[in-house]
């Protein structure tokens, strides 16, 4: 009769787990090493499965394998194999994790989105200047023509007092008494207090 050949390791050479867990759970440290041997890949393999990142998995099979030493006692046989009650707890860590990683980025967007938010309300702001650009439309209208003319020169063409004059082919002197008296009459009409 022909021997059964194994591919990988031969199934009676590999540790019994279960018996190691309860060996850890009462302290052992070389039980421990023996799990982290038989089981270290596998806990990779399935961070791994579900991170898909090979720093943050190393990091997850490091704390399901601290995890392994510290609750080693809570373990029970009668729920299930010790591999598949470790791997069970390198399965609920990565999902974890991932969970962790998604919260912290959606605090990072909203906290970006916070931040991006105008100082002021740019509707109002605009609301409140075209309000205003309006009602000094409207104040420019109660002006005679020669002060309009010399306030939207000076004012809104930026020209000096000699080149409203020159403009408008009025004595300086003229055009410095109609431009006082256009923006006295504007401020009034604005409300605006001197």
């Amino acid at each position: 009769m022909k021997e059964p050949v194994y591919i990988g390791s031969n199934p009676s050479a590999r540790p019994d787990l279960q018996h190691l867990v309860h060996e850890v759970a009462l302290g052992d440290q070389e039980a421990f090493a023996a799990v982290y041997d038989a089981v270290a890949g596998s806990v990779l393999g399935v961070a791994r499965a579900v991170l898909r990142d090979q720093a943050q998995s190393e990091e997850v099979a490091q704390e399901v394998l601290v995890e392994v030493w510290r609750t080693a006692p809570r373990y029970r046989p009668e729920r299930g194999t010790a591999m598949n009650w470790i791997l069970t707890l390198a399965h609920r860590r990565a999902v974890d994790r991932v969970r962790s990683v998604e919260a912290a980025a959606a605090r990072d967007t909203r906290a970006a989105l916070l931040d991006h938010q105008p100082a002021y309300d740019e509707v109002t702001e605009q609301v409140e200047t075209r309000l205003e650009q309006e009602q000094v439309r409207r104040c420019l209208r109660t002006l005679t023509e020669l002060q309009r003319q010399s306030v939207t020169l000076a004012y809104y063409g930026g020209l000096t007092y000699r080149e409203v004059a020159e403009a408008l082919a009025l004595p300086l002197g003229t055009v410095k008494t109609r431009l006082r008296d256009g923006l006295i009459r504007l401020r009034d009409c604005l409300g605006v207090t001197a």
